[in-house]
């Protein structure tokens, strides 16, 4: 199944981690000031709905951070093969 490959995909597809750390990057803060704001509405006026609307803000702030923890991890594996290949004889 893996090994018949039938696309005009690369060998070696890389995904553009640089755009996607700036987007998660600016993501997560507005997305945590959102949640600590509607948190804020939901406790001063009492209604459900802030507190959803923080719910999601939050869910949103962790998919930010868990891509950035991801795209680091793929940034450093990166840097240690190229190391590697470069002492290498």
């Amino acid at each position: 199944m893996w090994g018949n490959r039938r696309g005009t995909e690369p060998l070696e597809a890389r995904s553009a981690l640089r755009a996607r750390m700036l987007l998660s990057g600016v993501a997560l803060p507005i997305a945590l000031a959102a949640a600590i704001v509607f948190a804020y509405a939901a406790v001063a006026t009492g209604e459900g709905v802030w507190a959803v609307e923080s719910g999601i803000a939050a869910f949103i702030a962790l998919v930010a951070a868990i891509d950035l923890l991801v795209i680091w991890v793929r940034i450093r594996r990166r840097r240690r093969a190229e190391k590697r290949e470069s002492e290498e004889p």
